[in-house]
């Protein structure tokens, strides 16, 4: 039974820490993007060109393999925690 609380509780923390850091590295992403347009935007931009010019770098983004990274908030917990109880119980 504590075993499956442990992994209940865990996967709770690990999932809000991970959509924090999800979030987070996402709004910087989007600053940044925002920033590169204002620096040098077309002469006959519109909001609308601006606005696709986001979307298509949030979108290249999702797609990189920084935001696969984050996943490892829940790759290495797991794997130490399963560690420490195997060696703990070895």
């Amino acid at each position: 039974m504590a075993l499956v609380r442990l992994v209940v509780f865990g996967f709770l923390v690990l999932s809000v820490v991970y959509l924090s850091i999800a979030f987070y590295s996402r709004s910087v992403r989007r600053e940044k993007l925002e920033e590169e347009w204002d620096a040098n935007p077309p002469a006959d931009a519109s909001a609308e060109d601006r606005d696709a010019f986001i979307k298509t770098g949030l979108i290249e983004y999702h797609n990189g393999f920084r935001a696969k990274l984050i996943w490892l908030v829940y790759i290495i917990p797991t794997c130490l925690v399963a560690g420490i109880v195997y060696f703990t119980n070895y």
